[in-house]
């Protein structure tokens, strides 16, 4: 199972993407998470100490690392450089554990813009590459709003694409551009997860803006999950509620997967 999970700023993404790969670590399942968001906070949410944070470095800034895989040496380096470099290793050597799953810092590009291709755009894009087309872990990636990292010929075997709303109009147009882009990579089919609900009047603000058959559920506004940020703890160990909504929208995944 590979799923990329999106959205703006302050949905709630994070804690959805933390509580599914909890889930299917659980179950017995190997699982890596992918931090692809710039602000990184994946793995406090999955349970991760600020002091183990500290001990992990984005692979975007690993210079000594990209120069030896893409050759981009001193002189060379954001000229001449190898797009496809040896990346299969990359996981396993640089992942840390935590309540059974591996967590990856991906990292963000500090210059060069959006789209820039530069030896650390190409290295963190081929890591993307290999942990969706050949691992079998289940492969659960917490990404910003654009799809920069996803290339044509791996986002279209994705298992899903899930954008993460609240109810406003701010993040159903944040759902729309993220449909826009997915359809230029090729990716027909985006689903939804309508998070932050208060009241039926929130539910049927989605349920008008998004199609029935993506929308794969409600999860409702729970003060645990803002303890669990509080605490610096996951979300996973304190909010029962959001847990068993998310655990149903799992279920769906995987009768739809089947």
């Amino acid at each position: 199972m590979k799923i990329a999970i999106t959205g703006k700023g302050g949905v709630g993404k994070t804690t959805v993407a933390a509580i599914l790969a909890r889930l299917y670590a659980d179950e017995g399942h190997c699982v890596l998470a992918a931090d692809v968001d710039p602000d990184a906070n994946l793995g406090m949410a999955l349970g991760f100490t600020p002091d183990e944070l500290s001990m992990i470095t984005p692979i975007s800034r690993m210079r000594e690392l990209i120069a030896e895989r893409t050759g981009a040496g001193a002189e060379t380096f954001g000229k001449f450089f190898k797009i496809n470099p040896k990346v299969d290793d990359i996981p396993d050597m640089l992942a840390k554990e935590k309540n059974g799953v591996k967590l990856l810092v991906m990292g963000t590009i500090e210059q060069g813009g959006s789209g820039c291709v530069c030896p650390e755009h190409v290295m963190l894009k081929q890591v993307i590459s290999h942990l969706i087309v050949r691992r079998e872990d289940v492969v659960i990636m917490d990404m910003e709003a654009g799809l920069e990292h996803l290339g044509r010929g791996t986002s279209s075997i994705m298992d899903q694409f899930i954008v993460v709303v609240e109810p406003g109009e701010r993040s159903i147009q944040t759902y729309r551009k993220v449909k826009e882009l997915a359809a230029d990579l090729g990716i027909t089919k985006v689903r939804v997860i309508a998070n932050k609900i208060r009241s039926r009047a929130d539910e049927e603000f989605i349920m008008a803006k998004v199609p029935e058959a993506d929308l794969l559920g409600f999860i409702h506004f729970d003060d645990d999950v803002t303890a669990a940020d509080r605490a610096g703890r996951s979300p996973y160990d304190i909010s029962e509620k959001t847990v068993a909504e998310i655990r149903a929208i799992k279920e769906r995944l995987v009768k739809d997967h089947a």
